[in-house]
């Protein structure tokens, strides 16, 4: 049976007379804590789930914790009987009323199956009640299609995912069916290990090695000199980035090696043309620079620079994107920019490549239109309608830059390693939902569907920071995807 991607976060209203399977369903297929049971809810204010004395206290606090945590935004699974219209259609309204999909799932089991089930339980529910609400489920079945849900479903195998995901199942169909290839390059944006300070440089060998194995096409760092906020502290260990790429060049045999990307305010643009060159007769042609606006004012200050104004910046990377393939070329004739004057273009030795790919950072109309008149590619971020709106935009200006596309990936081996992995990565304090959208939780078909709904929106090239390093060995599976 295909699975049924519901989009996180969601309300999900179980609705069935008793021994329908509801509960058993629920638990197979959603984590403990997004699930408000009556049953469970009747054990914590009475004396167990058959006592049915607690039932109405039991229902005055599943009305009150459900309402909670929908004002939350979290994923909520109702697991009770249903069969009260007036009580589902306050549900939905709390669901609306938060902006969070509702749906409704039907237990349609025939009677005489409920009837088995329940005289086979240990603490029966009465004959009499039971078929009271078998009676009730003939008339409410018939209710359900009309009250509004965004979907009213047969059990079936549901998983609540990201949004980026709820599609993804059919374009890993097409993926499958019609191979597309694309290229996958490993963002390395935390230095943090168990080895410390004196076991880095092993760690960092070891981690480009088995990207490489894995299937990278490349590996980029960060340019920064302290950790940024997104990420971690910054007293972090970070290491700096053209050095390592350095490193990194002598660990491994493949992999292009890049920055993702140069803040163009950090140093002098015709020493970074060198450092860039460099690089690539070291690694065999190997080398890609990156390049972008910078945006870390507090780094700017703590290491005394200047932070020019926006229009600054944009005035100096338009220079570096003309002066940077002036450099790599022949000769040693000057460079007279807006911002940039470089009597003497000297650097030998030249590239290895015929021409060094230069790549931007940003997705803004000013940086796309700058990317579309001097460099290679743009690397841009943002979901999949985002992107498609900004190939659009950059076509207007040119057929030939290529997009690449940053994203956060935790890839798990199946939708269990995906709640493992979550669980034990996301901060204490942040919903699982939220954490999971955030770093793109998903499994490896998913990961498939989303890359090639990317390719489809026209990205060549995505470039992943996986939260954990471990699943690097997982990520080989999706990479495999699109080598076919």
């Amino acid at each position: 049976m295909d699975e049924l991607k519901l989009p996180s976060p969601c309300v999900v209203i179980l609705v069935g007379p008793g021994a329908a399977g509801k509960s058993t369903w629920a638990a197979e297929r959603f984590a403990a804590d997004l699930i408000v049971s009556s049953d469970r809810l009747r054990a914590l204010v009475g004396a167990g789930e058959d006592d049915l004395a607690a039932s109405a206290d039991a229902f005055a606090l599943l009305e009150e914790v459900v309402e909670q945590r929908i004002g939350r935004k979290l994923t909520t699974v109702i697991d009770t009987l249903g069969l009260d219209r007036e009580r589902r259609l306050r549900w939905l309204g709390l669901a609306r009323a938060a902006g969070m999909p509702c749906v409704a799932v039907a237990f349609d089991t025939p009677a005489e199956e409920c009837r088995r089930r329940n005289r086979a339980r240990q603490k029966r529910i009465p004959a009499d009640v039971l078929t009271a609400q078998l009676r009730s489920w003939t008339a409410v079945k018939k209710e359900l299609p009309t009250e509004g849900y965004d979907d009213v479903l047969e059990p079936a195998v549901v998983r609540v995912v990201p949004s980026a995901f709820v599609d993804a199942g059919a374009a890993a169909q097409r993926q499958e069916e019609a191979p597309t290839g694309l290229r996958f390059g490993l963002q390395l944006s935390s230095y943090t290990h168990k080895a410390g300070r004196a076991g880095t440089a092993t760690w960092i060998r070891d981690v480009a090695t088995r990207a490489e194995a894995a299937g990278f096409d490349a590996i980029y760092v960060m340019d920064h000199f302290r950790q940024i906020p997104q990420v971690g502290r910054a007293w972090d260990d970070f290491l700096e980035s053209w050095t390592t790429l350095g490193y990194l060049a002598a660990c491994t045999s493949r992999v292009r090696l890049g920055t993702l990307v140069s803040g163009i305010t950090y140093r002098n643009v015709a020493h970074l043309g060198k450092i860039a060159a460099t690089l690539d007769v070291l690694s065999g042609g190997r080398a890609v620079c990156g390049v972008g606006l910078a945006w870390f004012e507090a780094e700017h200050k703590a290491y005394g620079w200047q932070f020019p104004s926006v229009g600054e910046r944009y005035a100096l990377l338009e220079d570096a994107l003309r002066l940077l393939p002036v450099l790599w070329g022949p000769g040693n004739k000057p460079f007279h920019g807006k911002v940039l004057d470089v009597p003497d273009t000297t650097c030998y030795p030249r590239p290895l490549q015929e021409r060094l790919p230069l790549l931007v950072g940003g997705s803004g109309p000013r940086t796309l239109r700058l990317a579309a008149r001097h460099a290679d590619a743009v690397n841009v971020f943002g979901d999949v309608a985002q992107v498609r709106k900004r190939v659009g935009y950059l076509r207007g200006y040119s057929e030939f830059v290529e997009v690449t596309h940053l994203s956060t990936t935790l890839v798990g081996k199946d939708h269990r390693d995906v709640d493992e992995l979550v669980a034990q990565l996301r901060p204490r304090n942040q919903d699982p939902a939220r954490y999971a959208a955030t770093v793109n939780a998903g499994t490896v078909a998913d990961q498939i569907g989303r890359f090639r709904e990317l390719s489809e929106a026209g990205v060549a090239e995505v470039m992943i920071s996986l939260p954990s390093l471990d699943t690097l060995e997982t990520a080989a599976e999706v990479i495999s995807a699109f080598r076919r």
